[in-house]
């Protein structure tokens, strides 16, 4: 065994692999599986028939429902077996059937997943995705490799995010939307193609933004969609704005990326 904390609860018929590290009032139920990479910080809950495998780290207070793979390797025909890793945050709650998995070698070695994030049933994870904190993906929804998802932001049921696709932060992806195109921060994304069609505004509201702040990124919004010049360069036009969530907006699209973006309609 392991370094197990004399406080942990573990079902005997779990199997804890040799080297795992499980903290204190970690509770492990029956027949889950944690391999010898694995740590596990204080209050994680591990119910019947998971699986966390991997050199995988998850924060205090998580709990991991039935029939959860985490931690597995890529499915990513180029990895060929290197060592690299999955960081999950606090409170994060995965639920059953979820799968997400380790990073490669050739996307950074790490997939990360913040604090406070919910996982819905069936939901996937892929390889060296970065996951904000307080993130939503809603059931059977996909995250494909690469992806970089900010802080608040909600994957809406059975959407699909392309490889390398930036989601900003308090962005809303509708349900069964096809998103190939990075998103700006607090963009609302509809339909089965992905359009960004308005702002995020219940969201926005929820995180206590002003009406002030709303109308301006209302007439940034504007700006994007029917301004002069290339997208690029409206967005360059709000970098001198007032309000801190457009300078956010015109930073985000103006920084790196391996996408074109979803411009509004």
């Amino acid at each position: 065994m392991g370094l197990i904390h004399p406080d942990a609860t573990i079902h005997p018929s779990a199997v804890v692999e040799e080297g795992a590290r499980i903290g204190a009032d970690c509770r492990i139920g029956p027949f889950a599986l944690i391999g010898p990479e694995v740590v596990l910080g204080q209050g994680v809950e591990v119910k019947s028939h998971a699986v966390i495998t991997g050199d995988t780290e998850i924060g205090a207070d998580g709990v991991i429902f039935s029939f959860a793979v985490v931690g597995e390797v890529p499915q990513d025909l180029k990895f060929a077996g290197e060592h690299t890793a999955l960081r999950i945050g606090a409170r994060v709650r995965i639920r059953e059937h979820v799968t997400v998995n380790i990073g490669t070698a050739g996307g950074g070695g790490t997939t990360r997943i913040g604090d406070d994030c919910l996982l819905m049933a069936g939901c996937h994870i892929a390889h060296d995705a970065q996951v904000g904190d307080r993130v939503i993906v809603v059931n059977c929804a996909a995250v494909a490799g690469h992806c970089v998802i900010g802080d608040d932001a909600i994957i809406g049921g059975l959407a699909g995010i392309h490889q390398f696709v930036r989601i900003g932060r308090g962005a809303m992806i509708g349900a069964l939307a096809m998103v190939a195109h990075d998103v700006i921060p607090h963009g609302l994304v509809q339909g089965p193609r992905g359009a960004l069609e308005a702002l995020n505004l219940v969201g926005l509201k929820r995180r206590g933004a002003s009406r002030a702040e709303i109308a301006a990124l209302h007439e940034a919004f504007e700006t994007l969609r029917a301004g002069e010049g290339s997208f690029r360069e409206r967005a360059r036009a709000l970098g001198d704005s007032d309000s801190a969530l457009v300078r956010e907006v015109a930073a985000f699209v103006l920084g790196p990326s391996e996408r074109q973006f979803l411009t509004p309609e």
